[in-house]
C-alpha cells in the first residue's frame, strides 16, 4: 500500500530526528578523535627528534674522545722527539726533528680548537634535547588525558549511537528510494545535517529566509512535500514534529 504524504513527511522527519540525534552524539566527541590523532603524531615526531639530538650528542662525545687521543698521542710524539733532539749529530736532523714538534703543537692545538667547538655544540644541542624531552612530556601527558576523555565519551554514547543507527537504518526502509536519494543530498549539502526542518517564526528553520503566508498554509495541508525556495530543504509544519516525537 502506498504512502500519504503525510506519512511520507512523518517517516522523512522522524529519519532527521535520528540522524540529529548521531550528529549530537558525535559533537560531544567533537574535535577529541582529531586532538588525539594530532597529539599521537607529535609524540611520534618529538621521539624521532630526540633520537637525532641524542645521536648528535653521542657523536660529538665520541668526537671529544677521539681529539683527545689525537693530543695524547701528539704529546707522547713530542716527547720523543724532544728526547731524540738531545742525540743530533747535525743541523739536518735537528730541524727535521723540530719541525715534527712543531707539527705536533699544530696538531695539539687544532684539536683543542675542536674539543671547544664540539664542547660548546653539546651545550646547545642539550638544551635543545632537553627542551624536547620536556615537551614529550607535556604532550604524552596531554595525550594520555585526551585519550582519558574520548574513552569515556565513547563509552558513553557507543550503546546509543548503535541504538540510534539501528533505527536509522530501518527508518531509511520505510521511505522510497526517490525520497530518500534527495533526503541524503540535503542532508549532504547542509552544514548542520538538516534536510528536514520546521517553520520558525514564519521562516524556514534551515536557512532563516522567510516563508509567505500560502505556502505555509500549503505545508500544514501536508497534501504535497514542499520544499525551501531558498535552500531546498523539505519542510514540515510544527504540528507534525509534535505528532511524530509522541509516537
Amino acid at each position: 500500500m502506498e504512502q500519504t504524504v503525510e506519512q511520507k513527511l512523518k517517516a522523512l522527519y522522524e529519519l532527521q530526528t535520528l540522524h540529529t540525534k548521531i550528529d549530537k552524539i558525535r559533537q560531544i566527541r567533537g574535535e577529541l578523535p582529531m586532538e588525539v590523532a594530532d597529539l599521537e603524531d607529535d609524540v611520534a615526531g618529538l621521539e624521532t627528534r630526540i633520537q637525532k639530538y641524542k645521536g648528535e650528542l653521542d657523536d660529538a662525545e665520541d668526537a671529544i674522545v677521539t681529539r683527545k687521543n689525537m693530543i695524547k698521542e701528539a704529546q707522547n710524539l713530542i716527547k720523543k722527539y724532544e728526547t731524540q733532539l738531545k742525540e743530533v749529530k747535525n743541523n739536518r736532523e735537528y730541524d727535521a726533528l723540530t719541525k715534527e714538534v712543531e707539527i705536533q703543537n699544530l696538531e695539539i692545538q687544532v684539536c683543542e680548537k675542536k674539543i671547544r667547538e664540539f664542547g660548546f655544540d653539546i651545550t646547545q644541542k642539550t638544551e635543545v634535547y632537553e627542551k624536547a624531552l620536556a615537551d614529550l612530556e607535556l604532550r604524552k601527558k596531554d595525550l594520555d588525558v585526551k585519550k582519558a576523555e574520548l574513552q569515556t565519551i565513547t563509552a558513553e554514547t557507543e550503546k546509543e549511537e548503535e541504538s540510534l543507527n539501528e533505527r536509522a537504518e530501518k527508518a531509511e526502509t520505510e521511505i522510497e528510494d526517490r525520497l530518500l536519494t534527495a533526503y541524503k543530498r540535503l542532508r549532504g549539502n547542509a552544514n548542520n545535517g538538516l534536510a528536514v526542518v520546521t517553520i520558525d517564526r514564519d521562516s524556514c528553520s534551515g536557512c532563516f529566509n522567510q516563508i509567505p503566508p500560502q505556502r505555509q498554509l500549503d505545508i500544514r495541508q501536508r497534501k504535497k512535500i514542499i520544499v525551501c525556495e531558498h535552500c531546498g530543504r523539505i519542510l514540515v509544519d510544527e504540528a507534525l514534529t509534535h505528532e511524530v516525537e509522541a509516537v
